[in-house]
């Protein structure tokens, strides 16, 4: 190497250093002008507002002075513009891409529940986050955390509280996630819902703390939604073989159809077996609920049975038991099957906080906890796609029957048969 390029290339990480300053200028190049593009349509709607000599009543009026915004990139300085009302009415700029007083990206912002559950403390947050945007994560003080937290009980308090008369949801999957953060009292269970909506849209539905999985925890978080306007119940229900969700739901919603998670209860059998044949009862488990009619999958069921009733008598009694409520998806579109006959939305959306290992070193509150896990849920929920196969969904509304996921089609009752036979 040359001592020229040597000298253009610098120390070592000089490089990666002036790649980071160039996205930051070009980041900040983007932002300055999709204000000035805000700007712009505020301006526009105002341009024809004009005092007796003709001047303009809401023109730029220079800028506010320029802050950093903390994003993935580091702090990007920002200046955004301001605009002067002359008619005295109160018209002001607020630019939604960067709103007043806002310092983080909602992306850092997004990071921060998931690095207190992963075990950061509050005073360790800065440093932790350093290594993502650089030593210049000033905005991020413990007391700017505190308030954080603050906030998120205060959002996840007022989404508890909203109104579900205009929301209806064919499909939910429901679970209870015990997480090692401690509360004041003692380990926390958190009681989530998952629904899905006429048009396919996957939505939290409930999230609350419970004892266990009790009876009377679930039946509280079903009345509640019913009691805030939640009239219809859905269709099915999907979750694994915690009784306390199932005898809640055949008080509150009697009507709903039973889905048992064939994951939970795959991973039940198999506990009941030795190492060595867990393969094989693997499947034979998968040939029952993978089969293409409900015929072949009763079929499949009744060999299972006979392959290992008698050594393995405890799996399989865990299997028989829920024989019914395992194979209820037959009776729903087989374009849905591959979302409803498992809780993967909840088990994949909540997996940060089922298996996080290393423990907040202080015990955490109530409200605190689900603040935290209301964040971690509402960035999960952006990425959720659309149900497969949405376009059945008003159907199964309208109770269609489906036989192995195929709509039967409409059959004219005896009546109308006799009829047409006496006017033949």
């Amino acid at each position: 190497m040359s001592e020229d390029s040597a000298s253009w290339l610098g120390a070592p990480g000089s490089i990666s250093d002036s790649l980071t300053e160039l996205l930051r200028q070009g980041a900040r190049g983007l932002i300055e002008k999709a204000v000035e593009t805000e700007l712009q349509l505020l301006l526009d709607q105002y341009d024809n507002m004009t005092d007796l000599a003709g001047r303009k009543l809401v023109v730029r009026n220079g800028y506010l002075p320029e802050r950093a915004v903390l994003t993935a990139l580091g702090p990007v300085p920002v200046r955004v513009p301001k605009v002067r009302d002359r008619s005295g009415s109160g018209v002001k700029f607020n630019s939604a891409l960067v709103p007043p007083y806002v310092r983080k990206a909602k992306r850092v912002e997004a990071a921060l529940p998931w690095l207190y559950l992963r075990g950061i403390s509050t005073g360790d947050m800065q440093e932790a986050l350093s290594v993502l945007v650089g030593e210049d994560a000033k905005g991020l003080s413990p007391a700017v955390v505190s308030r954080l937290k603050a906030q998120w009980s205060e959002a996840y308090n007022a989404w508890n509280q909203r109104d579900l008369s205009e929301e209806h949801y064919v499909y939910v999957w429901a679970d209870g996630i015990y997480s090692t953060l401690r509360g004041e009292d003692d380990r926390l269970c958190l009681l989530i819902l998952i629904g899905v909506n006429e048009q396919g849209e996957k939505r939290l539905l409930a999230l609350s703390d419970g004892y266990r999985e009790s009876k009377v925890s679930w039946l509280s978080v079903l009345q509640d939604l019913q009691s805030r306007g939640l009239k219809t119940p859905p269709s099915l229900a999907v979750g694994d073989g915690a009784l306390g969700f199932w005898a809640a739901m055949d008080e509150a919603w009697p009507q709903t159809h039973c889905q048992r998670c064939w994951v939970h209860k795959t991973a039940n059998v198999l506990n009941e077996m030795p190492k060595s044949i867990q393969g094989k009862a693997k499947a034979g488990l998968h040939d029952i609920w993978m089969a293409e009619t409900q015929a072949q999958a009763e079929k499949a069921f009744d060999r299972f049975v006979r392959d290992f009733g008698a050594k393995y008598p405890k799996a399989v009694e865990i299997l028989v038991k829920d024989r019914a409520a395992l194979l209820t998806f037959y009776d729903f579109p087989a374009e849905h099957w591959i979302h409803i006959r498992t809780t993967n939305p909840i088990e994949s959306s909540f997996a940060t906080i089922r298996h996080r290992t290393t423990r907040t070193k202080n015990c955490v509150s109530r409200n605190t906890l689900l603040g935290l896990v209301f964040q971690l849920a509402l960035t999960a929920q952006k990425r959720w796609r659309k149900l497969r196969g949405f376009n059945r969904l008003p159907d199964v509304v309208k109770g269609i029957q489906f036989q192995d996921g195929i709509a039967v089609p409409d059959q004219p009752d005896e009546t109308e048969e006799e009829q047409q036979k006496v006017a033949a």
